[in-house]
């Protein structure tokens, strides 16, 4: 037992008492989840120390921008779920997309991107690299030869998605990473927010397991937090010469992570894979229910037959994610109508994002979304509805009456 204290006789002796106090707990303890440890500041045990460590391999600690414990455990985490090597934490999906692009590549170098790519790159692309010298080409995600047309002398990194952004296409990955890899100098990058690390592995996509993308990028806001409440990305790497280039350009953009949020984070990953499957089982009856409304033109879902891309779904995953697209025909149903319907649902609220518990509703107009594929140059809206973990009888109903809405 130990012996009382002195009492503090000033202000100021009290400030350097707390601040300088000896106790420290015990070691050992353990509990589900990890610790949650906060610092800008890391304090060396002395110069020697100072000198000698190296954040780049996470051997040691030097200031917080480049990690802590609990940084740590969860960049582990994703690299053993997306099947990579390494991981870095960013502020969020679109930051980890920024990120991939300010590393790999400079002026008068070329970028491709698919079609259906998700639209904030699509602008980043446009504004910020075109302005440092950067072009930037489009091909059709559906089609191989037409990403082997696009590929230049120059380019540098193209996107992957699956699957595609808002119209749900699902690519044959092997087919494009069989292009690129004709291409050496290029380097494939794969959104990977759809699949989670769980609906397939993007670093092994050929049959016996040799051909994979180069790097993913995970917005870790959707299935990894689950909450609806947390904004974070990542992006995980195999090879270690192509994560340490991202890493320093990581350390001088000086990008970091809130630690309470990295902690919700890893609370929300041991149940992502049970919340994913829910999520998945529910969207498929909806999806099927759908398909057989009179109102809808055209359902959209990688594991629904008939919708684009159906059978490279079937051949490369296990799962498929929350997400379901309706075409409302233009020559049937005005914006206004559809605007209507999306209002009148309950249960399914108005707003961006999905992976959460909520269900989500987004109409987008369909004029100019699209320069390939079935969807080119039709006119009408097209609603994603982003299935959350409600009762999917209750989220049915909620459909058939806002149906109703249309007229």
């Amino acid at each position: 037992m130990s012996s009382p204290r002195e009492p503090v006789r000033s202000l100021s002796e009290a400030a350097t008492a707390l601040i300088h106090h000896p106790y420290e707990a015990p070691g050992g303890f353990q509990s589900v989840q990890p610790g949650v440890f906060k610092a800008s500041t890391v304090i060396f045990e002395n110069t020697a120390a100072l000198r000698s460590r190296e954040w780049k391999d996470k051997t040691g600690y030097t200031y917080g921008l480049h990690g802590t414990p609990t940084t740590f455990v969860l960049e582990e985490r994703l690299a053993t779920l997306e099947g990579g090597l390494q991981t870095l934490l960013v502020p969020s999906g679109l930051a980890a997309i920024a990120l991939v692009g300010q590393s790999l590549l400079k002026a008068g170098e070329h970028l491709l991107l698919p079609d259906n790519v998700y639209a904030p790159s699509r602008d980043l692309a446009r504004h910020e690299l075109a302005q440092w010298g950067i072009t930037t080409g489009f091909y059709d995600p559906m089609d191989p030869a037409s990403l082997a047309a696009a590929l230049t002398p120059t380019t540098r990194l193209v996107w992957l998605e699956a699957a595609g952004s808002v119209t749900l296409e699902f690519p044959d990955l092997a087919g494009l990473l069989g292009v690129v890899r004709q291409h050496p100098q290029a380097v494939a990058a794969l959104d990977n927010t759809w699949g989670a690390g769980l609906a397939f592995n993007a670093f092994a996509l050929g049959p016996q397991g040799e051909q994979g993308v180069d790097l993913t990028i995970h917005a870790l806001t959707k299935y990894p937090s689950g909450g609806g409440d947390v904004l974070m990305g990542a992006v995980v790497t195999r090879d270690e010469a192509l994560h340490q280039r991202l890493k320093l350009t990581h350390m001088r953009l000086g990008l970091g992570v809130g630690l309470n949020d990295v902690e919700l984070v890893l609370r929300g990953l041991p149940s992502m894979a049970l919340r994913y499957a829910a999520h998945d089982a529910s969207t498929r009856q909806i999806a099927a229910w759908l398909q057989a409304r009179p109102e809808v033109a055209q359902v959209l879902h990688p594991a629904l037959p008939g919708s684009p891309g159906h059978a490279h779904w079937q051949a490369t995953c296990s799962g498929a994610a929350g997400l379901v697209s309706m075409v409302f025909d233009g020559a049937r149903f005005t914006s206004a109508q559809v605007d209507a319907f999306v209002d009148a649902l309950r249960l399914f609220k108005i707003g961006f994002s999905w992976g959460g518990p909520l269900s989500l509703v987004m109409p987008y107009g369909l004029k100019g979304m699209r320069r390939f594929g079935l969807l080119t140059g039709q006119d009408g809206t097209l609603v994603r509805l982003a299935v959350g973990l409600e009762d999917t009888g209750a989220l049915v109903a909620d459909l058939a009456q806002a149906f109703d809405a249309l007229g």
